[in-house]
This record gives C-alpha cells, structure tokens and sequence, in this order.
C-alpha cells in the first residue's frame, strides 16, 4: 500500500475530486453579499483595547464560523472541533493549521450571542432579501404563505425538571407535536421567503396572516387553514387573485369545480416548501436548539437568510457571471498551462 504524504496541505492538493461539502461552500462563499453583512456587524463587534491584551478574532472569520454552524447544526464545541477535523471547513473560514489560532467554543459562543443581544439576525435576513432584490431575483408580486412546526424536546430531564414552557403542542394530522412554529410568506417566483413571523405552536397559521404579507401582493396562495371569507372579499375588491384552497362544507363534498381549482392552487404552492426542505433537509434543522422563543427565533432569521441564498444560487453567479473559488488548490501543472509554457 502506499505510504500517505505526511504534510496535510499536501495530502488536500492532491485529491482527484472536488466533494459535494467543498462545492457547497465555494458556491455559498461565492454568493454571500460580504460587504453589507461585515458592516452591519461591525460597530457591534469588540475592537482592541488601548492597553493592548489579546485582540479579538477577525470579524470576517467569526462570521464565517458562525455561518458554518448554522449550515451544519453545529453546537459551540462541535464547532471548535470540526475546524481542527475539516480542512474543507477550515479553508472557507480562513485557517491555516498550525499557523493560524482556531477559536475556542467560548469565543465561538460569545460570537454567536453578539447577534442574538443585538438584533442583528433579522438585520440579516433584510440585508441578503435587500440584495436580492438589487439583483432583480425577487418580485415581490404575490405571496405563498405557510407555517411549519419545529419540534422542541419534550424530554423532563433537565436542571429544572420541566418542559420549555413557551414551547406548546398541537395535532397535525393524527399526531401531536410540540414545540414551535415558523411562519412565512414566499415570493411565488423566485421560491425565497421575504417575510418571517415565529409563534408557539398552538398559534393557529390564519391569526398570523397580516405579519408575513408585504403589502404589494398582487395575488395570494395558501392552504385551506387560511380559508377568511373576510379577507377574500377585501382581497377581491382591489383586484387581487385569491388563491386559497376551497374548504368543502362541514358533512359535505367538495364540488367538481373547486377540486380543479385546488389541484391548480396546490401546483402554484409547491414552491412555498422548499424553504422548509432546505432548513430540514440540507442544514439539518430539526430540531429547535435553545429554550425559549426568543433565541431560536433569532436563530431562524439567520437560517432563512441563508436558505435564501442557497435557493438562488446558481442564478446569482450566473447573473454576476461568479465563479466559485476552487475547492482546491491549482496543481502546479494547472498554473503552467494557465501562464503558458
């Protein structure tokens, strides 16, 4: 067999493929509006002191840290730990090991609550849907609205002995969950969400109606939970499309008419999940982290932010014709031919 290289650089840059996890991160580094994100966090974030003493992490890297987390659903010491474990990871938050200092889990802690403490989260989220729309991605001509739940642990096992106590539980279906729900309203062409709301999860989605909406809809489309003969009726009168599932009579049928309209409904709807798949499916949010709303709250502004970018991605380097950065280092052959013979 063998033997390995023994230098780790060396052993990265001479693999013969770019994996799924590079890629995923060159394209993400490659659509994240940097400029508008550091300033927003920058007068909040501690500088040097005058006597001197250990000067803070750079901003740039802290983010990207944080960032990181967010995608993989890393807790603040799984996050120290994976940045010694991944030399994907640590290229993308800017370590050289060995070289550089990996922040510790309580520096990635402290960096984790400065946007919690300070609002930060949904400034996020309005500063990345601000830059879609610089990009012409987002129309906002109508909304999908819908809500999903989050389950929160249920487990007593804990220092005070109980559940969450803002967390609460509902049906759906034939089963009952507990914990949270996130609410939003979809942009019906680009498939971004542009409106958040959070509750508890025995709100009911139709008392949150008003929150999500942006208020230049042009059209509406959402499930039968939302079904207002009120709303419809105002909705109607200045002209908007309706685009609500009809709900069949209590003890009766749906009509023939209103089954293709909700077949025609369900098909402009379809979008509105697929923020809800790239949380729960490609950043493993499935379960809420903290306790209490307001933090995971806050932490979903960041994700929804991030899902956004992550949904439009290829459009937005095909728009600014962005490439990724390579996932690895040129091979010494690759900068001859680039340079000529």
């Amino acid at each position: 067999m063998p033997k390995q290289p023994a230098i780790p650089g060396l052993r990265d840059a001479m693999k013969k493929k770019v994996t799924r996890h590079e890629q995923f991160l060159a394209e993400m580094d490659a659509v994240l509006p940097w400029g508008r994100l550091l300033a927003l966090i920058a007068p909040h974030y501690p500088k040097a002191g005058p006597k001197g003493g250990r000067p803070p992490m750079p901003l740039e890297t802290m983010l990207r840290v944080y960032f990181l987390q967010n995608w993989y659903a890393l807790s603040d010491p799984m996050a120290e730990e994976t940045l010694y474990d991944s030399e994907a990871m640590r290229r993308f938050a800017g370590f050289e090991l060995g070289d550089d200092r990996i922040p510790d889990e309580t520096t990635i802690l402290n960096f984790r609550h400065l946007p919690e403490q300070h609002g930060l989260t949904e400034a996020i989220f309005a500063d990345v849907n601000a830059h879609l729309a610089d990009k012409g991605i987002t129309l906002r001509s109508g909304t999908l609205f819908d809500a999903t739940i989050i389950d929160a642990p249920s487990s007593t096992k804990n220092k005070a002995g109980a559940r969450d106590p803002e967390m609460s539980s509902t049906k759906k279906g034939n089963t009952w969950h507990f914990g949270m729900k996130a609410h939003v309203g979809v942009d019906p062409e680009s498939g971004t969400v542009h409106s958040l709301e959070t509750s508890t999860a025995k709100v009911h989605e139709s008392r949150i109606w008003d929150k999500v909406l942006h208020g230049e809809e042009s059209s509406v489309w959402a499930d039968k939970g939302y079904v207002s003969a009120e709303r419809e009726a105002a909705f109607v009168a200045v002209g908007g499309a309706w685009g609500v599932m009809r709900k069949a009579p209590r003890g009766g049928k749906l009509h023939p008419e209103d089954e293709t309209i909700n077949r025609i409904i369900a098909m402009v709807r379809a979008r509105v999940e697929h923020p809800f798949r790239v949380l729960k499916r490609q950043f493993g949010y499935v379960k809420t982290r903290y306790r209490g709303l307001a933090k995971n709250r806050a932490q979903l502004f960041t994700l929804f932010a991030l899902g956004n970018l992550f949904l439009v991605r290829r459009r937005l380097m095909a728009w600014g014709r962005v490439r990724p950065k390579s996932a690895k280092p040129p091979t010494r052959r690759a900068k001859k031919s680039r340079n000529g013979p």
